[in-house]
């Protein structure tokens, strides 16, 4: 009987519990592909708003999603000369990484470093590249500035920590007062309680009445708008996902089926030349397609993560099988760092 590998699978939108373990027919490299053994798959807000159906890229349940994993090399297709099998890597998956194996063309993999484990492997890229595009290449923080971090707990929100301290840049970082001790223990010099009010005033207030000069957040609806108010002139704000249409226990927030026609998701263009400030988006996942970039960003930060630079923080790991409690876990925004699953 030929071997199987085992996958959880989306079978219709809706609550955790829709994520079922199943399994199918080994999949076998061929050209440039290489069939990773994974020993660790990172799940992403991506991967819960594709459950809940609010997520456009994903696809259409039943479906295996997924962005990144990190293991070892079991074998490898004919064309493929960058590695072999017995090498540990991490990898790039658009979608299907929440499998026991995945097949990738090698362009999308990377060499593991020694030191770093198959967690932290798997924790890595979507958040890092995610941080380095909105911190670097587009937010183009430099040494001296100050950046606001939302969901600061969060795996995106550690890795711009992490970033920040590489260019020398101040961080704020706005999350629950839980996690306010860990973050503080990070380096982040102001934190401000999730549940505040009053966000720019109490950023005016940390900053001696100058503002932010890059917001990241991925929060969305009138986050957005609070975010923009916090900027310094020449400030950026960076969006990167609508996590406030998830509730805890995965309940959605009307407001994200409208989005697009929503007041909060309009900035005047006249605004914004005579505020001196600017706005852009980050979405890793449209840039499959241009590996290119991704690559260099990706060989960066595993420079830095070598030289000890990047600490990737991985809260929990849960087994394949119990793939709907780790959904439900980031829904109740209970992790700092990363989640991922073990096969």
């Amino acid at each position: 009987m030929a071997e199987a590998m085992r996958q959880v699978w989306i079978t219709r939108y809706g609550p955790a519990d829709v994520l079922q373990l199943r399994e199918t027919a080994m999949p076998a490299p061929s050209g440039d592909q290489i069939l990773v053994k994974v020993a660790a798959a990172g799940i992403n807000f991506a991967d819960i708003m594709a459950r809940l159906g609010v997520y456009p890229d994903a696809p259409k349940p039943p479906c295996v999603v997924g962005y990144e994993v990190a293991g070892e090399i079991v074998a490898a297709g004919p064309a493929a000369t960058a590695f072999s099998p017995g090498q540990r890597v991490v990898a790039l998956t658009r979608f299907g990484g929440y499998s026991s194996h995945v097949v990738v063309p090698e362009g999308q993999a990377f060499a593991l470093p020694s030191a770093l484990g198959f967690a932290e492997g798997a924790a890595l890229p979507v958040t890092y590249l995610t941080a380095y595009l909105l911190m670097i290449s587009m937010g183009r923080l430099g040494a001296g500035e100050t950046v606001l971090v939302h969901s600061a707990g969060g795996g995106v929100g550690l890795a711009a920590i992490d970033l920040a301290a590489i260019i020398g840049a101040r961080v704020i970082g706005v999350a629950s007062a839980a996690k306010h001790d860990f973050l503080r223990s990070r380096g982040v010099m102001g934190l401000i309680d999730a549940r505040a009010k009053g966000l720019a005033s109490q950023v005016r207030a940390l900053t001696e009445g100058r503002g932010v000069d890059l917001a990241l957040d991925a929060r969305g609806g009138a986050s957005w708008r609070e975010s923009y108010d916090c900027l310094a002139p020449t400030g950026r704000l960076a969006v990167f996902g609508l996590a406030s249409a998830v509730g805890p226990g995965g309940r959605f927030a009307a407001m994200a089926r409208a989005a697009a026609s929503l007041p909060w998701t309009r900035f005047n263009l006249f605004r914004l030349m005579s505020d001196n400030r600017g706005i852009f988006g980050v979405n890793v996942g449209h840039l499959w397609s241009h590996i290119g970039l991704l690559r260099g960003a990706m060989e960066q930060l595993l420079e830095w993560e070598a030289l000890g630079k990047l600490r990737p923080v991985v809260d929990r790991a849960f087994p394949l099988e119990e793939a709907a409690a780790a959904h439900r876990y980031i829904e109740g925004r209970h992790n700092i760092g990363k989640v991922v699953l073990t096969p």
